[in-house]
């Protein structure tokens, strides 16, 4: 009884070249193979199929009414496998399938409204859908398929993932147009401590970060008098009050009514990293997709000036 423990694709390959051949001795040449061996698999063949498959005639061998039934499923089922070893073909412009991203509010702005506009341009079809990065569950998220694409830094990334470098990024101030410190010059140390400081906590409730830290090491402080767990209201809040903020230069850009301000003292920056996992390394789509965002956050980072 023939069963698939006992027919592989060698066997169904030799059974497919003697069906069109109908010689053992060209099929093992189609095969590149000696005729021993071509016999040798119509005997296996014979006994998966309980038929004799092939009986003999004065030129070449005849299929029987069995062989013949099996000639069309055969050379389907060969196809098929073929298709599946022939790298994948990707058109963006008909690609129906859905992204998901682990990202942060400063990556939802910095990074996935810039992808979004070309996105929607060369390929109408793909969906994204953006969700939180949570450092915990993220490995087993990218196994099982709920996040394609994470937007991390390296000290939050885990080591199975791939990873690309997207850009640097720099800190500014970030405060209101007619703020009263805006008319008294550069802004200094002894004023920035002054200043009542808005601060974004992604945990929530924290009111020291990274400029806390470089203050300490030159004996200074802040007053930092508001703690928020977004980056996407603080625009507003910055409009409608006296605080300044220290924020990422890629949020301050789209500050209609704030201004920029250089910090008056040295603030580490941070890499913007692009990480995703070995299930979709290969996938053509996919791979088009990270290069879609690569060449999008390097033109964000380097942007074409025309000479004058």
């Amino acid at each position: 009884m023939s069963t698939l423990h006992n027919v592989d694709l060698n066997l169904l390959k030799t059974l497919d070249a003697l069906l069109d051949e109908r010689s053992v001795t060209r099929a093992a040449e189609r095969l590149s193979l000696t005729q021993p061996a071509v016999s040798g698999m119509l005997t296996r063949l014979r006994e998966s199929f309980d038929d004799p498959l092939f009986t003999r005639a004065q030129r070449g061998i005849v299929p029987t009414l069995r062989a013949l039934e099996l000639a069309a499923p055969v050379k389907a089922i060969l196809a098929e496998v073929e298709g599946l070893l022939q790298p994948q073909q990707f058109d963006p412009l008909t690609a129906d399938m859905t992204l998901h991203i682990a990202a942060t509010d400063y990556a939802l702005r910095a990074v996935i409204v810039p992808f979004m506009a070309r996105l929607r341009r060369e390929a109408p079809g793909i969906r994204v859908a953006v969700v939180p990065v949570n450092n915990e569950t993220l490995q087993d998220q990218f196994e099982r398929g709920a996040v394609d694409l994470a937007l991390l830094t390296p000290d939050t990334t885990p080591q199975e993932l791939h990873t690309r470098r997207l850009f640097d990024e720099e800190y500014v101030c970030l405060l209101r147009d007619d703020h009263p410190l805006i008319s008294t010059g550069p802004l200094t140390l002894d004023a920035f401590c002054a200043l009542e400081h808005a601060l974004v906590s992604y945990p929530g409730g924290n009111f020291s970060g990274v400029t806390d830290t470089a203050l300490a090491a030159l004996g200074r402080s802040r007053r930092v008098t508001l703690s928020i767990c977004s980056f996407l209201v603080l625009p507003e809040i910055l409009r409608l009050s006296d605080l300044i903020s220290v924020v990422p230069r890629r949020l301050a850009i789209a500050g209609a009514g704030l201004t920029q301000l250089p910090p008056p003292l040295t603030i580490p920056g941070f890499t913007k990293t692009l990480a995703w996992h070995e299930r979709t390394h290969r996938h053509k789509g996919h791979q088009w997709l990270r290069q879609l965002l690569i060449t999008i956050a390097d033109e964000t980072t380097n942007p074409v000036t025309s000479l004058p």
